[in-house]
């Protein structure tokens, strides 16, 4: 005896295909053919178009009593809407020279009959008329941008350059009263430059790996250090040695902040965890869990939300503090968010990633609008001073700066590798602004430490400030 074989179920593809061909074997005979035409509503439509386009110029000026309605004027072609003078018509009187009137191109079929033939209308200026009698393009130019005007920007410079490490500068922090900076590198050494001449002042070991970030307290002698040897180190300025050690974290740290009026301390890294630290007992508050991938980049804020990170999962999240939990996630970016930059006087932040640079409100983290060009790169730093100018430091050896208000590239620069070094190693890990803001430190993969400032020489004569505004305005 044969056995029946089990039917298999349809696919949900199939299925939909089937649906598919049904609907067209009914109705696509019909696709071909178009309505009847009306002519009642389509003399409806283009009086509700001539008065919702041209009612609003049409009311400014008077209308001569022997000039029709619009609707009324019937011609057989197209229509134009013109503005005519005594030259173009001898009945109007001397005083109705700027005059919107629809004149017909052929003379209409007959009096009464309301049917146009023709698909559009056009504004044409007549010689002689005045300057607010203008066509719709002009009229659509003179609506203001939504952008901002960037305001003009002299361009930077390098003006120095320190050697003295033996491998990649990857962090780098000021000094609160802007005396010294100090820079963390893939030889295992933190060393300390005067801002002023660029000596070197001092070098700090004590890590066993590349060290990636970097923060000087502003309310004790301390520096703290993190690196890719799973330690958090705490440098006494005054003994110029370690003093606390922070041992919490899984895997390497990559990035390191301090909260403004709180002694505590925050790490991100590779165990996609931002762990909060209180600075003298030493013992870990929070373990800021929630990220699913690297923590490469953290701020910190007085107020709510108090930790902002970005992530190798795209994401950007807001923590509170006081319960160690998520306020909110944005999901903006579609690639690794590895630098973010908070505005020093502005309540806005920007992040950076492979796909756009992108302006967020604080304390909601509403979204303002992407920068106007695109890098184009991996983008590992950013910094911005409080005159409003941003830099963002590429894989590639690219720095860009931007203007902060409007979002405007105004400068691209291209880093110049030291002789010796390979082409590929012309990646900017690290920047930061000193406290004037004067002054720029970039960390490079060719072992040296830039320093920029403006130059003083430029003028918008010599460097002109070449700004379109944008059409997308999505983008807003």
């Amino acid at each position: 005896m044969e056995t029946e074989l089990p039917v298999e179920p349809q696919s949900l593809k199939k299925l939909s295909f089937k649906s598919l061909k049904r609907a067209l074997d009914l109705f696509a005979p019909s696709h071909s053919q178009f309505p009847p035409p009306n002519p009642e509503s389509k003399k409806i439509r283009l009086s509700y178009k001539l008065n919702a386009e041209y009612g609003s110029i049409g009311s400014t000026v008077a209308k001569p009593s022997h000039v029709k309605p619009a609707v009324q004027q019937v011609p057989q072609a197209s229509t134009t809407l013109a503005l005519t003078g005594p030259e173009s018509s001898g009945d109007l009187k001397k005083g109705a020279q700027n005059e919107l009137v629809v004149v017909p191109s052929s003379q209409p079929k007959g009096p009464g009959d309301g049917s146009f033939s023709g698909k559009s209308t056009t504004i044409i200026p007549a010689h002689g008329s005045s300057d607010r009698n203008l066509s719709t393009a002009a009229l659509m130019e003179r609506i203001p941008s939504r952008w901002p005007r960037p305001i003009w920007r002299a361009p930077w410079k390098n003006y120095r350059v320190i050697s003295g490490h033996l491998g990649w500068v990857r962090s780098v922090a000021f000094d609160p009263s802007n005396e010294w900076f100090c820079t963390g590198s893939a030889d295992r050494t933190i060393k300390i430059w005067d801002v002023v001449t660029g000596n070197l002042k001092l070098t700090l070991t004590g890590h066993i790996e590349q060290i990636r970030g970097l923060a000087v307290s502003k309310r004790h002698t301390y520096m703290f250090s993190a690196g890719d040897d799973k330690q958090v180190k705490c440098w006494d300025l005054e003994q110029n040695k370690v003093i606390r050690s922070y041992h919490g974290h899984l895997s390497g740290v990559y990035c390191l902040a301090m909260h403004p009026n709180i002694d505590i301390l925050l790490t991100g890294g590779r165990d996609s965890v931002c762990r909060v630290w209180d600075i003298r007992s030493k013992m870990q508050i929070h373990a800021l869990s929630g990220h699913d991938n690297t923590v490469c980049s953290v701020f910190t804020r007085p107020l709510d939300p108090q930790v902002v990170t970005g992530s190798h999962d795209s994401t950007i999240k807001f923590w509170d503090l006081r319960y160690g939990k998520t306020m909110a996630t944005l999901t903006h970016h579609k690639k690794s968010v590895r630098a973010m930059a908070q505005h020093p006087i502005e309540d806005c932040f920007a992040s950076a990633s492979a796909d756009n640079i992108k302006k967020f409100n604080l304390p909601k983290g509403e979204f303002l609008h992407n920068m106007l060009s695109q890098q184009k790169t991996i983008i590992n730093a950013m910094a911005v001073n409080e005159d409003g100018v941003m830099v963002t430091g590429g894989d590639n050896g690219s720095m860009w700066f931007w203007d902060w208000k409007s979002g405007h590239n105004f400068q691209q620069k291209q880093t110049i590798v030291q002789p010796g070094s390979l082409d590929s190693e012309a990646g900017i890990y690290a920047t930061a602004f000193d406290v004037t803001g004067s002054r720029l430190v970039t960390c490079e993969a060719d072992k040296t430490i830039k320093m920029w400032k403006e130059d003083e020489n430029a003028t918008p004569e010599t460097h002109p400030l070449n700004y379109k505004p944008p059409k997308d305005i999505r983008r807003f």
